[in-house]
């Protein structure tokens, strides 16, 4: 028995060491620090553009090996948000392994810091999932390499912006299948009132949308309604909404064989990372004649903003950037229809030519 469980471990280290070659890795890093509660790792897709920069995900983990392939897959992700939307930087992403109880969050997060500096500025970190400006600013006490601090009042909420980066890949969605330069009137089917979806809510409610909205955290969902004149309708029944957009704010994964049957929509455009369960189902989304706009081009606003504010400590040039992914998503779509291919194709050809070269 003791011998099936060890060889159980070594099989799961032998795909998660697979998976990472698979996608081209780079460089992984891990820390455990008995002291501060600290377990983090590291892990830097490609520093082929410039350092690479991602966000530090504070999360309560089920195992190890659950960290690792969710950190995997998210700094890779941030390759091709980094690439696709020409910014001077690689992907990264990490991960720390919430402990229970959290004994000193300050301790962990400035032990946190010290690993980060360790890596001489080849990782760049940012807020995510769990960590917050006042969890930078910690972090900022130990090394130069944080995003979200700034001698400027910079401390802003990157919601907003993947929000606004969203909003535009719309917009372009828009005048690119349905001949309109706006989304009045139009059905966006929102699926996560989450900070994104929040802001996204507001966003289209200025735009003259009318919108559909659902959340596990029905708080969430009632304040959408109230605040932004959103109809709420339940998790399940979001994919039959009839809508011009349908919109993934949530969890990743949830456009797949199941679901796409049921959508009843021209367009999926959304902020969730890894919209699809996988790249293969673009091709049923095709056959319904949905447009897709690839989830890592649509959500790179947040990016975007945490690399300019890194970079110039302007925000300004941030907004100015965020705004070309009208741009982007437009020539994205013209690209793929005149070469007679996917979206998710044309994507990853453009990562390709950015980088000059790109393992799959």
């Amino acid at each position: 028995m003791l011998l099936q469980k060890r060889r159980k471990r070594y099989y799961k280290h032998e795909a998660l060491a697979r998976y990472a070659k698979l996608l081209g890795f780079g460089e992984v890093h891990e820390r455990i620090d008995d002291k501060s509660g600290l377990h983090t790792i590291i892990a830097i897709h490609s520093t082929q553009l410039g350092p690479a920069i991602g966000g530090t995900r504070f999360f309560a983990y089920s195992s190890i090996g659950a960290a690792f392939k969710d950190v995997l897959r998210l700094s890779y992700m941030m390759t091709l948000k980094s690439a696709i939307s020409n910014l001077p930087h690689g992907g990264a992403k990490a991960v720390i392994i919430k402990p229970n109880p959290i004994k000193d969050r300050e301790l962990l997060f400035k032990a946190y810091g010290d690993f980060v500096h360790e890596l001489n500025g080849r990782y760049i970190t940012a807020i995510d999932v769990g960590t917050s400006n006042e969890d930078m600013g910690v972090i900022a006490t130990r090394t130069p390499y944080v995003a979200g601090i700034s001698t400027l009042d910079l401390k802003n909420d990157p919601s907003l912006y993947t929000a606004r980066g969203v909003l535009q890949s719309m917009l372009a969605a828009v005048q690119f299948k349905m001949k309109r330069n706006s989304l009045a009137g139009l059905r966006v089917a929102i699926q996560g009132a989450g900070n994104v979806g929040r802001y996204l809510c507001d966003l289209l409610n200025q735009q003259g949308a009318d919108i559909i909205i659902t959340d596990l955290n029905t708080a969430s969902a009632q304040h959408c309604s109230k605040a932004f004149h959103a109809t709420v309708v339940g998790l399940d029944e979001i994919y039959e909404v009839p809508c011009d957009i349908f919109s993934p704010c949530a969890l990743g994964g949830t456009i797949n064989a199941e679901t796409i049957p049921r959508l009843n929509c021209a367009m999926v455009i959304g902020s969730a990372n890894n919209q699809l369960s996988h790249e293969k189902v673009i091709h049923l989304l095709e056959k319904k004649d949905i447009l897709y706009v690839p989830d890592y081009l649509a959500n790179s606003g947040g990016l975007i903003n945490a690399a300019m504010v890194y970079d110039y400590q302007d925000i300004a040039r941030a907004e100015e950037q965020i705004i070309q992914l009208f741009d982007s998503t437009l020539h994205l779509l013209e690209r793929s229809h005149t070469e007679n291919k996917s979206t998710t194709f044309i994507a990853h050809q453009i990562v390709k030519e950015r980088l000059g070269y790109f393992k799959e």
